[in-house]
C-alpha cells in the first residue's frame, strides 16, 4: 500500500518534466515556441461516443487560447482569422500508424459593425447573438477533407456558424445566473433546454447531420500545477490552477455513419497552422496598408493528441519538433519516450525512493501514446458523462461515471476488442477522452502500475488532491462548461 502523501506526490510529480518554467504551466503549455502564440496554442482534445435517440455520434472538440482572463478589455480573446484549426481522424486500421483519413477545418472571419469606436466588442447589452449591440462578430466555416480511397479529396463545406460573445458580465447577462451580469456564470446543465440563451443560439446544424459550436467556454482541465512549481509544496485540498480561466473551444458532433460504421477504433488529434509569410511592409519600406499581408503555404505550429504526452514524456530537445510533425512519425521520433519514460524514473527517485514504477520496456505506455492519437472504440455504448458531481441537485454525473475511468470502475464493453477481458475497456481516457476525466491521476496511476501483465498490477489510484473542475460540465452539446463571468469569478479554488 502506498501512503496517501506519496500518492499525492506522484500525481504532482507528473509536471516536473514540463518544458515551460512558469506557474501557469500545464498541458496547455507543452512546447516552448507555441507558448508565444496563444491563439494557435492547443489546450486539450476530447473525443467520445454519444448517442441522440437511435443515432450514434462521435463528439470531438479542440480547445485553444489557454488562461483567458475573463472580462479583459478593450481587446478580447478571439479565434484568429489567420490560423487554420483542424481536427483529424484516422479510421479503420490507420489509427495504428497515425494516417489521417478525414480532417475537419475551422476557419474564422472577424467583422465589426462599427469600427469607429473604442467599444470593440459590446455597444450595449446583448440580447441575442449577433444583434446590433454585438460589435465584434466572428463567423466560421467548417470544411471536410476526405483522403480515403474512392473519394474526391476535394474540400466539402459542411456549413457556417457564428461565434457567441465572450462573457463580459453586464453586457452578456444571459450567460449568468438569473440572467444577471452581476452573478457568476450559470452552472452546467443536463438538458438542451436548460442551456444558456447564447450557447443555444450558437449551436449550428450543418449538412450531413453534423452539429458544430465554436466559442468561449470555461477551461475544464483541472490540477494543482502551482504547487508543483512552488518547490513541490503540496496542499490538501489542492487548488485548481485553471479555475476561473476561460478558453476558446471548437466542438463537432459527427454521425458515425459518416465514418463507415461503429465496428472500428478511430484515432483523433488536432493541429493549428499559420501561413508561411507575414509581410508588414513592402520592399521600399512603406507599409502596404493597415493590416499585415499573409501569404504562402500553411505551416503546422502545434498539435495535440493525448493529454500530457508532449509535456510529461517528451524531452525539451524534441518538444518543438513534436509540434511540427504528424502521428505517422511518432514511432520513429518519440516512441523512445514512452518505452522508457523519464517520469517513471523521477517518480521512483523523488517520490518512492524505490523501484515502484517500471522504468523500461513500457509497451503499455507506448500503446497509449504511440502514435499520439486519442483512440476511441466506436463499438461501445455511449460514454458516461460528468455533470456537477454525484450529488448535484439538477445535473448529477451519469450513474457509474468515474473521473478515474477504469481505475474507478467506470468501464464500457467493446464488440471488437478483447480489452482487459470480455471486451472491457476504460469508460474514459485512454479510450477516448471525456470532459471531466482526471487525466493527471489516470496517467500517473498508469505509470506506477504495470498494465503489461494479465491481470494487470494496479497501484493507486494516485492523486494531486484536485478531483473536480471548478464549474459543472454540461451533459449536452457542446459539453464544456459555461464561460466564466468577467465581472464575477474567482481563481485557483477561490484564491
Amino acid at each position: 500500500m502506498i501512503p496517501h502523501k506519496k500518492l499525492a506526490l506522484a500525481g504532482l510529480a507528473l509536471a516536473l518534466l514540463a518544458g515551460a518554467a512558469t506557474s501557469r504551466a500545464s498541458s496547455h503549455m507543452d512546447a516552448p515556441l507555441i507558448t508565444l502564440d496563444p491563439a494557435a496554442n492547443t489546450t486539450d482534445v476530447y473525443a467520445f461516443v454519444d448517442q441522440g435517440g437511435s443515432a450514434k455520434n462521435l463528439v470531438v472538440a479542440l480547445g485553444v487560447y489557454p488562461f483567458e482572463e475573463p472580462g479583459i478589455g478593450p481587446n478580447k480573446y478571439n479565434f484568429d482569422d489567420n490560423v487554420l484549426y483542424e481536427i483529424h481522424l484516422a479510421l479503420g486500421t490507420n489509427y495504428t500508424v497515425g494516417k489521417v483519413d478525414l480532417s475537419y477545418q475551422f476557419r474564422f472571419t472577424t467583422h465589426f459593425k462599427n469600427p469607429n469606436t473604442i467599444l470593440q466588442s459590446y455597444l450595449g447589452v446583448i440580447a441575442d447573438v449577433n444583434d446590433a449591440n454585438q460589435n465584434l462578430t466572428q463567423t466560421y466555416t467548417v470544411t471536410k477533407m476526405d483522403f480515403r480511397k474512392n473519394h474526391s479529396h476535394k474540400p466539402v463545406v459542411l456549413g457556417q456558424g457564428i461565434v457567441p460573445p465572450n462573457n463580459q458580465g453586464i453586457a452578456t447577462p444571459k450567460y449568468n445566473q438569473s440572467d444577471d451580469g452581476e452573478n457568476p456564470a450559470r452552472d452546467g446543465v443536463a438538458t438542451e433546454g436548460e442551456l444558456d440563451h447564447y450557447t443555444k443560439q450558437a449551436i449550428t446544424n450543418l449538412s450531413g447531420g453534423y452539429v458544430a459550436f465554436a466559442g468561449q467556454r470555461d477551461d475544464g482541465f483541472y490540477g494543482d500545477i502551482q504547487a508543483i512549481f512552488d518547490l513541490v509544496q503540496l496542499r490538501n485540498p489542492g487548488h485548481d490552477n485553471q479555475g476561473g480561466y476561460n478558453l476558446h473551444l471548437m466542438a463537432l458532433e459527427i454521425p458515425i455513419s459518416e465514418l463507415g460504421g461503429d465496428q472500428q477504433v478511430v484515432g483523433v488529434y488536432a493541429t493549428t497552422s499559420r501561413k508561411q509569410l507575414k509581410i508588414l511592409r513592402d520592399g521600399t519600406g512603406n507599409f502596404r496598408n493597415s493590416s499585415p499581408q499573409i501569404a504562402g503555404q500553411w505551416i503546422q505550429v502545434a498539435r495535440q493528441g493525448n493529454p500530457l504526452f508532449n509535456e510529461g514524456l517528451v524531452a525539451i530537445a524534441d518538444k518543438d519538433l513534436y509540434s511540427r510533425t504528424s502521428p505517422e512519425q511518432d514511432a520513429q521520433l518519440f516512441k523512445k519516450y514512452a518505452l522508457t519514460p523519464e517520469l517513471a524514473h523521477l517518480l521512483n527517485a523523488l517520490v518512492f525512493g524505490s523501484s515502484v514504477a517500471p522504468e523500461t520496456n513500457r509497451t503499455d505506455i507506448a500503446g497509449i501514446f504511440i502514435p499520439d492519437l486519442i483512440k476511441v472504440d466506436l463499438s461501445t455504448g455511449p460514454a458516461r458523462l460528468a455533470g456537477g458531481g454525484p450529488n448535484h441537485p439538477t445535473n448529477p454525473d451519469d450513474a457509474g461515471y468515474s473521473r478515474l475511468g477504469i481505475f474507478g470502475g467506470d468501464t464500457l464493453t467493446s464488440a471488437i476488442q478483447p480489452g482487459f477481458g470480455s471486451g472491457t475497456l476504460p469508460g474514459g481516457w485512454p479510450n477516448g477522452r471525456r470532459f471531466g476525466d482526471d487525466v493527471v491521476d489516470i496517467a500517473v496511476t498508469a505509470l506506477i502500475s504495470d498494465l503489461r501483465v494479465s491481470p494487470p498490477v494496479i497501484r493507486g489510484p494516485a492523486g494531486d488532491n484536485v478531483n473536480t473542475n471548478d464549474m459543472a460540465y454540461n451533459k449536452v452539446f457542446p459539453y464544456e462548461s459555461t464561460p466564466q463571468n468577467g465581472r464575477n469569478h474567482q481563481h485557483h479554488g477561490g484564491l
